[in-house]
């Protein structure tokens, strides 16, 4: 082929000069100094408050050049004088007005904005593209005293879960003793990360004011980790309470009853309960109940289990009677005290589903249990149960309760048999609930996608006695509860 050709091959690669352009030392300082003025101008564009405290800085110069500085002392002793009586006056918007706003922008300056780009690359959530390097914009910041809540638009491609998975790094970044990830409603391309800076739930929670008319305004049973309170909607659902022993079961259900006092007393609201424990539990509040079955040691095994399965029959024969009255009227019971809200509650299931030994009870028990908690809820029929174990082959209707709280758990792959699958992951470690903080746990409610932690309210056997020091008439008239087999008055 050489010779064919005539010609000769050159394998070494071709080298390439490029000229060397030489630019003065004044003009890089000048580009570098224009970049960063155009950031600065950006910045102060992007931040209301920054640019605020600029235009306070421009007009406080002006007045002190042209009158003084008698004028600026006396504006700044009438300014903290009104932020004073403002703090005296109206507390409550003092801390959401003042308080928060203050706390939001310094907190977003010096510490989200200074450690954004950190805390984003450290996590694995920036994206590097071609040299370049996205990172997810910083919306918003808005703090209170226990949360500091962070608007994030996620890149392209980006999901809530790709945020849950590193939510324990991005708290590490950012100083904080937790980090949990929730939707913002109708952004599905942001999310907002809850960052706890202080724990208000650390401490007991005491009761609760009920309030004017608690079953339309949710009944106030326990502190949200935001330091709001959280408030249990009650019609139209039914409640499931998991926890291991010693978790605040019991708080649980004691908050629901103390809540809904004023509806009992003013024939809202009639509570049904069964108690297995042999009425160790909830006879202290006897007096709030309408029905009250606990069995009794004297009869035999069959007649004891029974006197559970004829209650729970009773309010499905209730349930029934309302049906053939509401059926196209409406599609959901109205609580008044001709028709109250029957409010059924079960302090350990397992004992009714699990733990039944006669057969026939057993059968009766779970036929009717299934019909309350598939039908009861648009006649006002609710059911509050609590239970130790969530396995299926223990609570074979899980699925039917609506509400569901996860207090301490046994087991991490239980808070995804209470709470839904993915709860653990966005936060919800119900496992790792130290034994020191009873009533402390997580809510989940169909429709809302993030299960929201908070601590019930710690009642007393002495709160407990002053509820049931005036007994509440029942709708005939007067007090009835069920013990063992028989209707006592």
């Amino acid at each position: 082929m050489r010779g064919l050709s005539g010609s000769r091959v050159e394998r070494e690669p071709v080298r390439l000069v490029n000229e060397t352009v030489r630019i003065s030392l004044g003009a890089v300082l000048a580009g570098w100094l224009a970049r960063r003025l155009w950031r600065l101008l950006v910045l102060i564009l992007r931040s209301p408050g920054l640019l605020a405290v600029l235009t306070l800085i421009a007009v406080v110069l002006i007045v002190w050049h042209r009158f003084g500085p008698v004028p600026l002392v006396a504006a700044a002793v009438l300014f903290i004088a009104g932020l004073v009586g403002w703090r005296l006056r109206w507390p409550g918007s003092f801390y959401r007005r003042v308080y928060c706003t203050w706390r939001s922008g310094w907190r977003s300056g010096l510490i989200y904005h200074w450690r954004w780009s950190q805390a984003m690359t450290g996590a694995g959530l920036a994206v590097r593209r071609r040299d370049t390097e996205y990172l997810p914009v910083l919306i918003r910041v808005r703090c209170t005293r226990p949360v500091d809540r962070v608007r994030v638009r996620m890149l392209p491609g980006q999901t809530l879960d790709d945020y849950a998975t590193v939510a324990d790094r991005l708290g590490q970044t950012f100083g904080t003793l937790d980090c949990r990830i929730r939707t913002v409603p109708h952004r599905v391309h942001e999310v907002e990360l809850w960052l706890l800076v202080h724990d208000p739930l650390a401490r007991v929670v005491q009761p609760f004011d009920p309030g004017h008319d608690p079953l339309h305004d949710g009944l106030p049973v326990a502190r949200a980790e935001d330091g709001s309170t959280w408030r249990l909607q009650l019609l139209g659902t039914h409640v499931l309470a998991v926890g291991a022993t010693g978790a605040g079961k019991g708080s649980v259900i004691w908050s629901i009853l103390t809540a809904l006092t004023p509806s009992i007393a003013a024939g809202l609201v009639s509570v049904w309960v069964v108690d297995p424990k042999g009425g160790m539990e909830l006879a202290l509040g006897r007096r709030l109940f309408d029905r009250f079955c606990y069995g009794d040691s004297h009869t035999d095994q069959a007649s004891y289990e029974t006197t559970f399965a004829l209650l729970l029959e009773d309010a499905v024969t209730v349930m029934r009677q309302r049906q053939d009255r509401l059926r196209g009227v409406s599609r959901l019971h109205e609580p008044s005290t001709i028709e109250p809200l029957i409010v059924l509650v079960v302090d350990e299931l397992a004992a009714l589903t699990a733990w039944t030994i006669d057969r026939e009870a057993k059968r009766r028990i779970g036929a009717a249990l299934g019909l309350l908690l598939s039908q009861g809820r648009a006649a006002g029929v609710v059911v509050v149960g609590a239970v130790q174990d969530p396995r299926k082959e223990v609570l074979t209707v899980r699925d039917l309760f609506p509400t569901r709280i996860a207090l301490r758990l046994s087991e991490a792959d239980q808070v995804n048999l209470v709470l839904g699958p993915g709860a653990r992951n966005r936060g919800a470690l119900c496992d790792q609930i130290p034994d020191t903080l009873p009533g402390v746990g997580y809510v989940a409610v169909d429709g809302v996608a993030e299960p929201v932690r908070v601590r019930f309210s710690h009642i007393t056997d002495q709160d407990i006695a002053q509820l049931s020091l005036e007994p509440v008439q029942a709708e005939v008239g007067q007090l009835e509860y069920l013990t063992g087999n028989e209707l006592v008055a």
